[in-house]
């Protein structure tokens, strides 16, 4: 008999949650469309359900109508997006995760110090786009040690360092031990960049890898935080693989293997992990099932004023009492 066993903790966190919450209840509340820029989350399965509920993606504010509402996505955005949204009398919606705005402080107290400040993070990444939008000018990027050597620092200036949230703490470790080496007073965060959701799933993932001979891995290509979590498992030494759904689950990984564990970045929704185990147990003919000890989590942090439940009521009775003037 093949056995199960799911990653704990393993999906959704904190910051995701409430950036799903933000478009579900601006949709509720002042109706379709909602306009996001970039995908709310990595996730397809997650950005095709909002879109067909009434959400609109888009890359630039141009592609936002005049008196639209309007939601930034959990990665953050450049200072001047939201400028840009602010000038144009859009009604915002800020579902950056806390954590990453906690790096956006970062930066700015590094800046007012006078630091250039790095960037530890992936070229392209929106979070990391966001983050270095906090500054005009003064921040440079690297992804790997090998890129320290290759700053453009002038001597004797004072430098900092910040992390994208969703990075490989080994990772950044190490590229953060090749900056202390070069910048020796170099100024870091007073704590972690990495967010606890992304440690915890790392950890996870680890004893997971560790009691099993194939890992899969429930989440987009275009997420950082799951792949991430591929490439720990395969650091361990076991074929780990990333999928979106059920469907990318190609039967022969699974010929000869009796241990399967599954993992979910944290933006990939539970049923896709429910969905994944069934194709297995379909494809296997039955599997046992067994979740992993490992940490609760039980954060959870607020929707933005607007979105509340008495937000709800009032537009309400403001679409009620339009509707009576109409009659």
């Amino acid at each position: 008999m093949v056995k199960i066993l799911l990653a704990q903790p393993r999906g959704f966190c904190a910051g995701v949650d409430r950036a799903i919450a933000i478009v579900e209840r601006a949709l509720e509340i002042y109706g379709r469309p909602i306009y996001v820029r970039h995908e709310i989350v990595h996730n397809r399965t997650v950005v095709e359900g909002l879109r067909r509920r009434g959400a609109v993606f888009i890359d630039t504010l141009s592609d936002v109508p005049e008196g639209a509402t309007l939601v930034f996505s959990a990665h953050g955005v450049p200072l001047a997006v939201e400028r840009e949204a602010r000038s144009r009398g859009l009604r915002v919606f800020d579902a950056t995760c806390p954590l990453v705005t906690k790096v956006h402080r970062e930066v700015a107290r590094m800046r007012e110090a006078g630091r250039i400040v790095i960037m530890i993070g992936h070229r392209g990444h929106p979070e990391v786009e966001g983050t270095m939008g906090q500054a005009e000018g003064g921040m440079e990027l690297v992804e790997t040690a090998s890129d320290v050597a290759g700053l453009k620092v002038p001597e004797g200036a004072k430098t900092a360092y910040v992390t994208q949230t969703t990075l490989s703490l080994d990772d950044s470790e190490e590229v953060a031990r090749a900056l202390r080496r070069r910048f020796p007073d170099i100024d870091r965060p007073k704590k972690d960049d990495i967010c606890y959701a992304t440690q915890h799933r790392q950890d996870a993932v680890k004893r997971l890898a560790a009691a099993v001979q194939l890992v899969l891995v429930i989440g987009s290509s275009t997420s950082s935080n799951s792949n991430r979590l591929r490439e720990v498992a395969e650091r361990v030494g076991v074929p780990a693989h990333l999928v979106d759904t059920a469907e990318d689950v190609r039967l022969e990984w699974l010929e000869g293997i009796e241990r399967i564990g599954i993992t979910a970045g944290a933006s990939a929704p539970e049923p896709l992990v429910r969905d994944v185990v069934e194709r297995i147990r379909s494809a296997c003919g039955g599997a046992e099932v067994e979740e992993q000890a490992g940490e609760r989590e039980s954060l959870v942090f607020p929707l933005p004023k607007g979105l509340w439940d008495r937000d709800l009521e009032a537009a309400r009775a403001a679409r009620a009492a339009s509707a009576g003037e109409g009659s």
